[in-house]
């Protein structure tokens, strides 16, 4: 039988996506012109989008994104 580990949180999904996301723009900006570079601006991106859109679901009244 193998046991759950719960992980509990200090900061919120949107905080950790946010530094996530200025985690891989940072690596980016030390990384040469090519695809690799590309695909780390790509996943800052979609980080950074995963923020908004929770903070969106999160928000009352569910305003249209923007």
């Amino acid at each position: 039988m193998s046991m759950k580990r719960h992980l509990i949180h200090t900061q919120s999904l949107e905080q950790r996506l946010a530094i996530h996301a200025e985690r891989l723009r940072k690596e980016a900006r030390g990384t040469p012109p090519g695809i690799e570079r590309q695909i780390l601006i790509r996943k800052a991106r979609l980080a950074e989008t995963g923020s908004q859109l929770s903070e969106w679901l999160q928000s009352p009244g569910l305003r249209a994104p923007t």
